[in-house]
């Protein structure tokens, strides 16, 4: 090898340590910038002053709702991580799924579908809370809700997330998770549709990476 090639070489090898680098810093940019619209919505919310926020939903402390890996109807595991990335509305219910649980699982399904082109960043989760089984015509109704069961461990970290006054009052509500999964809202029994519609609007608004 002459003297000419073995500089060229030697300028490759002593670059290559810069350019990952570069690669490097790159790659965590542009995960900064995915990232940050979400991170300032789910902020916005919990430090903008109140008179700039009209938030139908109660605020609540963040909790982080778990990646846990839960049994489908099926029996096949569904892992609640590979929901993050989306908003979520969850709603606990036994399986017999009496007047109330169809009102969320109306709701859910109508405030997706309101939000137009966006409605495929909503997911919905019904965490079924007993054993018994679901009403196939039910669950073709509302196709497209992800149902899981909730399980016997004790304590339930996934009924934790979900704050409610009391384990009976885990089937009034319905929450709202952020796509890094951190639970934000909680709506009231007889949520208001148009009230949870301008809420996740807002948010799929701010939260937009283009």
């Amino acid at each position: 090898m002459n003297t000419e090639s073995s500089r060229g070489v030697s300028a490759v090898v002593s670059a290559t340590p810069a350019q990952s680098r570069r690669s490097s810093l790159t790659l965590w940019l542009i995960l900064a910038v995915c990232v940050a619209p979400i991170i300032g919505s789910t902020a916005l919310y919990y430090l903008a002053p109140p008179k700039s926020r009209m938030n139908y939903g109660e605020l609540i402390t963040p909790n982080l709702f778990p990646e846990a890996v839960l049994d489908g109807l099926d029996g096949r595991s569904v892992r609640l991580g590979e929901l993050r990335g989306k908003w979520i509305m969850v709603q606990v219910d036994d399986a017999a799924c009496a007047t109330r649980c169809r009102d969320k699982l109306y709701k859910m399904r109508q405030v997706r579908l309101t939000q137009g082109k966006n409605m495929d960043r909503v997911q919905r989760l019904w965490v079924v809370s007993d054993d018994a089984a679901v009403t196939p015509d039910l669950l073709a109704e509302y196709s497209g809700t992800v149902v899981v069961r909730a399980g016997h461990a004790s304590p339930n970290p996934v009924l934790e997330a979900l704050p409610a006054a009391s384990a009976d009052a885990l089937h009034e509500h319905i929450w709202l998770v952020d796509p890094l999964g951190n639970v934000m809202l909680r709506y009231p029994p007889d949520a208001d549709p148009s009230g949870m519609k301008k809420d996740l609007y807002r948010l799929l608004q701010v939260s937009r990476v283009e």
